[in-house]
């Protein structure tokens, strides 16, 4: 899962694919603080492209990402088992200019950014055994996510700094979301841009064009896996945990891309279970992962506090982009790429979906 990993020789020189064209930030403006974050998502896939083609000095592609947008590069983060860097941190070095303007929206002060699979040599066969992960619901034993949330709680202990993002692309994303739902458990709530996030949920919304099929699907789907859990006796988990829903991350899913765009129909299911009044079906069937059971077994049962025993894509609130454009040769529907698009007339096709906790005093779940 990723998408900034191959791609032609000139994918990789900011100059020519990157977005040059935002020669100033508006950080108020939705569109540009997403460039930024997607940009810097890049960074850290060039760096580790550069460090695999032994690119050094002159001849690195990697700092263009972020120096073009004032950023330094602080921290590099390497998966030490496998010697290869899958992150990087950041900080914004105009960050001070923005610190006392009144009703504007801040910058980040430090953003921590997780690459996508890499598909070079020395990176395709762990990254992938991490791909199998976020399918089996399994990234929690990961040595790279426990890494990456160490590495955030060291930045958020030393700096005491709220204005500090998560970023990721694919397997980086889900890396992004399992920590920063982490973090949220520890009480910090950190803004997180999650680029094409993995779901272990088959791609329906890819699969089939008629949306009552879809529906139907979805909703045997529940009745199946809450079936199961109740058999199993699995049930402790009833209600979103009111400190995830608290947890608003930006979410940027492509229609077309099946490995991120079942969140569309995720998001869409959960209303209409509380519409038909099946919100608890709908709530233990989400929780309940035939694909681990399969995988790990049954180990326990699942808690609101045991972020190990449920899916990546678990989210009771979201502010979701979704790319209605059709992919071409150019432009794929898992590139990161398209998250910084130039024309607005294709940036038109995206559609902006607000996602919040649904209660008994509450019939709005989904608002376009």
């Amino acid at each position: 899962m990723g998408g900034g990993a191959r791609g032609t020789p000139d994918s990789e020189i900011f100059s020519i694919s990157g977005p040059s064209h935002l020669t100033s930030n508006d950080w108020t403006d939705s569109y540009h603080r997403t460039s930024v974050a997607a940009s810097l998502v890049k960074g850290v896939y060039t760096l580790e492209r550069d460090r695999q083609e032994k690119l050094i000095g002159s001849k690195s592609r990697a700092k263009p990402w972020w120096d073009f947008f004032h950023f330094t590069l602080l921290e590099i983060l390497i998966d030490q088992q496998e010697d290869c860097i899958y992150g990087a941190v950041f900080e914004y070095a105009l960050f001070n200019l923005h610190q006392n303007a009144p009703g504007v929206k801040l910058p980040p002060r430090y953003v921590i950014a997780f690459r996508g699979t890499n598909l070079g040599a020395e990176t395709l066969v762990a990254d992938v055994k991490l791909d199998l992960r976020c399918g089996f619901n399994t990234l929690h034993r990961a040595a790279r996510l426990e890494h990456a949330i160490e590495a955030i709680k060291t930045m958020v202990v030393k700096y005491r700094e709220p204005a500090m993002w998560l970023v990721g692309h694919s397997l980086g994303a889900g890396l992004a979301l399992v920590a920063g739902k982490s973090m949220v458990k520890d009480g910090t709530l950190l803004e997180a841009h999650i680029f094409n996030p993995p779901i272990s949920s088959i791609p329906l919304e890819k699969l089939l064009r008629s949306k009552r099929l879809k529906g139907m699907c979805r909703i045997a789907g529940s009745v199946v896996k809450a079936t199961l859990a109740m058999v199993l006796k699995d049930l402790q988990v009833q209600e979103d945990d009111p400190k995830i829903a608290s947890w608003i991350p930006y979410l940027y899913v492509n229609a077309e891309d099946p490995i991120c765009s079942e969140y569309i129909g995720y998001f869409e299911h959960k209303t209409v279970m509380y519409m038909i009044g099946a919100s608890k079906i709908e709530r233990i069937g989400s929780r309940s992962s035939l694909r681990r059971r399969l995988w790990v077994g049954k180990r326990g049962t699942s808690s609101s506090s045991d972020l190990s025993t449920e899916p990546i894509h678990l989210l009771p609130s979201a502010n979701m982009t979704v790319n209605r454009n059709k992919p071409t040769k150019s432009k794929s529907a898992h590139g990161l790429h398209q998250w910084w698009e130039q024309d607005s007339a294709l940036r038109a096709n995206w559609e902006i979906c607000c996602v919040r906790p649904c209660s008994e005093d509450k019939s709005v779940k989904l608002l376009n």
